[in-house]
């Protein structure tokens, strides 16, 4: 049987999300967050739906040492870290390695952080109504790490808003946000990429061609932009 995409590409799925949000999100100061790197074109896509401001906010993976691509957690921008602390105990992970995990990721953040703003600075967030986007949600650690860092910085509420996620996470999302918004919630569910037609890496000069272009086209919500 072939398989049944739900998307052609992370843009597509940007404007599936941004056509769905548009509804239920009221007007106001908006402003998109995305997670680099492949939140980005899906954030891009939602922004000019909505109006919005885009702004990346950075969250990286904390790998299991010797199996990187099971997180035992995350680290967002600000320094918030979050840990799946029953697997770290299953495991046995020492305090160090962990620390020394997330002071690398931290150097990476800051380096991404440089590379894509290109000199902008971060967008305010406080009073604000934060639309935090990626391209799907497996386990949500990244997502989370994010929400719990923006909520620091005192938004008027926060919308976490994605193409596809697993059922479960997204209906746990619902008592850590203001509000969820997942566009496609398939099961069986093993994998955020298995619903793209396309579903290649995200560059670096991708995200910062998205985020110049974002910032040279926004204009206010009253000027009537299309």
């Amino acid at each position: 049987m072939a398989r049944q995409f739900l998307f052609r590409d992370r843009a597509g799925a940007g404007r599936v999300l941004g056509g769905i949000l548009k509804p239920v999100i009221p007007g106001g100061d908006l402003i998109v967050l995305a997670l680099p790197r492949g939140g980005v074109p899906v954030g891009f896509e939602v922004a000019e739906a909505l109006h919005a401001d885009l702004d990346v906010f950075l969250v990286r993976k904390l790998g299991v040492p010797g199996q990187e691509e099971l997180a035992m957690g995350a680290l967002a921008s600000g320094g918030v870290r979050v840990l799946n602390e029953k697997l770290i105990e299953h495991l046995g992970i020492p305090d160090s390695v962990i620390d020394q995990i997330a002071a690398r990721e931290q150097r990476e953040i800051e380096r991404r952080e440089h590379l894509y703003r290109d000199g902008r600075s971060p967008q305010p967030v406080q009073g604000r109504t934060v639309i935090l986007v990626d391209d799907g949600l497996a386990t949500g650690a990244t997502m989370l790490a994010a929400a719990i860092a923006v909520r620091e910085s005192r938004p008027k509420q926060i919308v976490v808003a994605v193409p596809v996620a697993s059922r479960e996470t997204c209906d746990d999302f619902r008592k850590r946000v203001d509000r969820v918004v997942c566009a496609a919630t398939p099961e069986p569910f093993s994998a955020v990429g298995e619903w793209y037609e396309h579903f290649t890496q995200t560059t670096d000069e991708e995200v910062q061609q998205l985020l110049a272009r974002a910032a040279r086209e926004h204009r206010p919500r009253d000027v009537g932009v299309i």
